[in-house]
């Protein structure tokens, strides 16, 4: 009797092996599209940002299919403006390199790789996706509800016809599909999505998802003012902030935007860096023409508050001090109350730097002066909000740029520009999750448990457990191990780990995120593949 068909998202060495080797034969030898080489094997030019759903019996692949959200795709370097051509959308992908074994295609394959496609895409939140058709193959992709857009493109040998698939279309073929509402018996699907461990953007709840997907609201709306005034609410209760600002843009937005309420400030500043995000506050303060001195420490090194005690003592003319309180980069959680008694003590306005730290840890703002923090991250929303915390009364000032004035923004109660329905309301149901006090323990018990299991193997952590953020763990690699290989093959092995920011990657640094909800036995197999890297009989083998 035959192996069953196994349907998965592709995760282990050899089956990205046989995935380069099908590409080649598919895309070289059937289709004239690239290079022969003496290989025979195609690394396709988006690997890395590739999913590849699969379809294998036992240790051989029989078809496979490539999925990518990152743009531009590959249609953008084919059409001109290629959204021109478009219906409205929120999230898009592009499906890529269908390929099916030619001694055994047939429409079982198919149907298997489009249900974890199916899957996949309501997983994603994808609204929209785009394919180059093979010109012979267009009929078949209209009967799942394609609709062609645009010229051909491609060259002589190998035309395609860009199509695309809405939502909306696409869960009218599923409802009254037999190809995806009924599977044989000789299938068998695996479910390995890629376990999330990035600091951002970080997995989000089915609800989140749900609530995203709704259909936008006018920002000058009562309703929607009524509802944003609610989330507003959401963030002060969790903070024990006076106020807060909404800006639709980055954390870097919400710093700029501290950055030019301190310019209306008398008086000197001090700037506290011992890692990558306190260098960058210096530099947002060198921007905004800031008078400020830096206390710069290396990264990872724990700050000595009886000194910034010392320094403010001897500085009369220091008005304020401007701190990350969670630095992303080495995981080192600084300590938010001392050095807001160390401030209050001596009139001295605190500002924090609260990205990472909102939603992964509690946090009392009352008596901060200014603070900034973004809807991803812990609070395991959408990125695309920031937000700055305040508890004193702003007027707005005609010397700072519109979009950076928060008292402007106070001024026009909350909405003077532009902003997402879709991404508030999906903030205020995330928002929901975050008031529940057993997740700030949640975070502390899982990272602790990874630690343990990283640091058993051999690996060294940066900031040590008493000092450290709960939710990031900043591994130092050895120089036999570089960060892009350990980061790329974890990823073959289902999981995604942040190395590819630039401060860590020339360091050598890897970094575990935990801000998102995991269960152990989701985590567990990463262990086993950083313990065979490790191992030294393995490394001498």
């Amino acid at each position: 009797m035959k192996t069953k068909l196994e349907f998965k998202i592709a995760s282990e060495d050899w089956e990205f092996e046989q995935i380069n080797e099908l590409n080649y034969k598919t895309f070289v030898e059937e289709i004239p599209q690239h290079h022969r080489n003496d290989d025979r094997s195609l690394l396709d030019k988006f690997h890395t940002e590739n999913t590849y759903i699969i379809c294998t019996r036992g240790n051989k692949l029989l078809g496979m299919m490539a999925v990518r959200d990152k743009r531009p795709f590959s249609l953008d370097s084919k059409l001109n403006d290629l959204n021109s051509y478009l219906p409205d959308h929120s999230f898009a992908c592009e499906f890529r390199l269908l390929s099916i074994d030619q001694e055994v295609r047939n429409l079982r394959i198919i149907q298997g790789l489009l249900v974890i496609l199916a899957r996949l895409a309501d997983e994603k939140g994808y609204d929209i996706a785009l394919i180059s058709a093979n010109v012979n193959r267009i009929r078949f992709y209209k009967q799942f509800g394609f609709k062609p857009f645009g010229p051909e493109v491609g060259t002589e040998g190998a035309f395609y016809q860009p199509m695309y698939l809405t939502l909306e279309s696409s869960r009218k073929f599923r409802k009254k599909s037999k190809i995806l509402s009924r599977l044989p018996s000789n299938f068998s699907i695996q479910n390995n999505q890629s376990v999330n461990l990035l600091p951002g953007p970080v997995d989000v709840s089915d609800e989140v998802k749900k609530t995203m997907n709704r259909a936008a609201v006018s920002h000058r709306s009562e309703e929607f003012k009524r509802d944003f005034n609610i989330v507003r609410s959401q963030l002060c209760k969790l903070t024990n902030s006076k106020s807060v600002e909404i800006l639709m843009g980055s954390g870097s937005l919400a710093n700029d935007t501290v950055a030019a309420q301190l310019s209306q400030e008398i008086g000197q500043g001090l700037i506290l860096s011992n890692g990558e995000f306190g260098e960058r506050l210096i530099d947002h303060a060198n921007r905004a023409g800031l008078n400020f001195e830096s206390l710069k420490l290396q990264w990872g090194k724990i700050f000595d508050y009886k000194q910034i005690e010392n320094l403010l003592e001897h500085n009369s003319d220091t008005k304020w001090l401007w701190v990350v309180h969670s630095e992303t980069s080495t995981g080192v959680l600084n300590d938010l109350d001392e050095l807001k008694k160390i401030c209050l003590n001596r009139n001295v306005h605190i500002c924090v730097d609260c990205v990472s730290s909102l939603g992964t840890v509690p946090i009392n703002l009352n008596g901060v002066y200014l603070a900034s923090g973004v809807s991803g991250k812990g609070l395991a929303s959408y990125p695309g909000l920031s937000f700055v915390f305040y508890n004193h009364d702003i007027m707005p000032s005609n010397s700072i740029p519109r979009y950076l004035d928060i008292g402007f923004y106070n001024q026009s109660e909350g909405i003077p520009f532009t902003i997402s329905s879709n991404l508030i309301y999906a903030l205020g149901e995330a928002l929901k999750a975050c008031n529940n006090g057993d997740r700030y323990q949640e975070i502390i018990e899982i990272t602790d448990w990874v630690r343990d299991k990283i640091q058993d193997i051999g690996f060294k952590i940066i900031a040590s457990k008493e000092t450290a953020s709960p939710g990031l763990l900043t591994i130092s690699l050895p120089d036999w191990l570089s960060s892009k290989e350990l980061g790329q093959k974890a990823q073959d092995k289902g999981f995604l780990l942040h190395w590819r920011s630039k401060y860590l990657f020339e360091r050598n640094w890897v970094q575990i995120a935990l801000m998102g909800r995991y269960s152990k036995d989701q985590i567990n197999p990463l262990f086993k593949y950083l313990y065979d890297i490790e191992n030294p009989v393995r490394r001498a083998l």
